[in-house]
């Protein structure tokens, strides 16, 4: 019974330790610094790119498909056109999707790079004792159930 109740000195000496102490005291690691640093702006500047070259693709498509309309018979000009489009919503997709995963590849790194593991460590600690300490009253419920029984 006393064993499961010991709690880390820390703990006890500071008022909201459980809440505190999932958070991890000591400050990102270079590498994560580094990784934001460059990752960041990287997919940033790609996810820009990519919504201007399809807000470039749109407007060239309005204005173009009226002069395919005008020029119907002349297919060279329909096949550029179409052409062109086809091109930039591959290109904007490619952007798009270039962004995406190197933002997710940030978040990947970030997950990995070690934080996580103790966060989960410290919350099994903390669930282990719980379930101990709840088991512990249950046992004790039961036991004084068992004496007003017997009384």
């Amino acid at each position: 019974m006393a064993e499961h109740r010991q709690q880390d000195p820390q703990q006890q000496q500071r008022p909201g330790g459980d809440a505190r102490g999932l958070l991890q005291e000591k400050g990102p690691s270079k590498q994560q610094i580094l990784a934001v640093v460059a990752g960041v702006p990287i997919g940033g500047f790609f996810l820009v790119l990519s919504g201007l070259i399809l807000t470039g693709t749109l407007i060239g498509l309005a204005l173009t498909t009226p002069l395919f309309v005008i020029c119907s018979p002349v297919l060279v000009p329909a096949a550029l056109t179409i052409a062109l489009a086809v091109a930039g919503f591959l290109t904007s997709g490619a952007f798009g999707i270039t962004a995406l995963s190197s933002l997710s590849w940030i978040i990947n790194f970030l997950r990995q790079s070690g934080r996580m593991p103790e966060q989960l460590e410290q919350a099994k600690r903390r669930v282990q004792e719980t379930t101990g300490q709840v088991g512990q009253k249950a046992r004790e419920a039961g036991q004084k159930a068992q004496e007003q029984t017997r009384t």
